[in-house]
C-alpha cells in the first residue's frame, strides 16, 4: 500500500483571516461601483416645456365663462370627459353645459375648453353642439384623441321638451385646425 503524499492545502480549511479578506474584497468592489457609475439615461426624457406640457392637468369647469345666455338662473355643468384633443400632449376638458332651469328638459351646449400655462383661468376654444339645436347630451367621453357624445333631440318643434324622440351618436376629432364631426358606426335615429 502505496500512501500519497500531497500536502495539507491551505485553502481547504477556512479560517477567520479568509472571512476578513472575503469581506474586504466585497466592501472593495461596493465602494468602487459606488464611484464608477454610467452616464443617466436620456433617451425618454424629454425637454422642460415638454415635460410640464405631459404632467398638465386638464382644465377645471369652475370659473369658466359658457357662451350660453341663461338669464337670471346659473349655467351648471352637466358632464365632462378630459384627454388630449389635438396632440400637444397637454389635456382638454369637453363640458356639457346647460342653464339650471326649474323644471322641463333645457338643452346642453358641448364645449371644448383648453387652459395656457400662464393662463389664470380656462377658457372656451369651440361649441360642439349649440343649445339652439335642442339637443341634450346624454353620454359623453373623450377616447383616442375623439370626443363621443350620445345626443338626444327632437324630431320637430311640434314635440314637447320633455320628451326627445331622437337618438344622434356623433364624434369629433381634431383636424387641421378644427374639430371635424363625423357618426361613429353603429349609430342611428330611434
Amino acid at each position: 500500500m502505496q500512501q500519497s503524499v500531497v500536502p495539507e492545502l491551505a485553502h481547504t480549511h477556512t479560517r477567520p483571516i479568509h472571512w476578513v479578506a472575503t469581506a474586504t474584497a466585497v466592501a472593495g468592489v461596493v465602494a468602487l461601483s459606488s464611484i464608477l457609475q454610467p452616464h443617466p439615461a436620456t433617451a425618454a426624457q424629454s425637454s422642460g416645456a415638454e415635460g410640464k406640457a405631459a404632467t398638465a392637468s386638464p382644465p377645471a369647469t369652475t370659473g369658466v365663462d359658457f357662451p350660453l345666455d341663461c338669464g337670471p338662473v346659473q349655467a351648471v355643468v352637466q358632464k365632462k370627459a378630459t384627454g388630449d384633443l389635438d396632440g400637444d400632449g397637454r389635456p382638454e376638458t369637453v363640458a356639457a353645459v346647460h342653464c339650471d332651469a326649474g323644471m322641463g328638459t333645457p338643452p346642453d351646449g358641448l364645449y371644448v375648453l383648453t387652459q395656457a400655462v400662464d393662463a389664470p383661468r380656462p377658457r372656451v376654444v369651440a361649441t360642439l353642439v349649440d343649445p339652439k339645436g335642442r339637443f341634450t347630451v346624454s353620454s359623453l367621453a373623450v377616447t383616442d384623441g375623439a370626443v363621443l357624445a350620445t345626443l338626444l333631440g327632437y324630431s320637430s318643434t311640434d314635440v314637447p321638451s320633455c320628451c326627445p324622440d331622437v337618438t344622434d351618436s356623433a364624434k369629433w376629432q381634431w383636424k387641421n385646425g378644427a374639430f371635424i364631426r363625423s357618426t361613429p358606426a353603429g349609430a342611428h335615429s330611434v
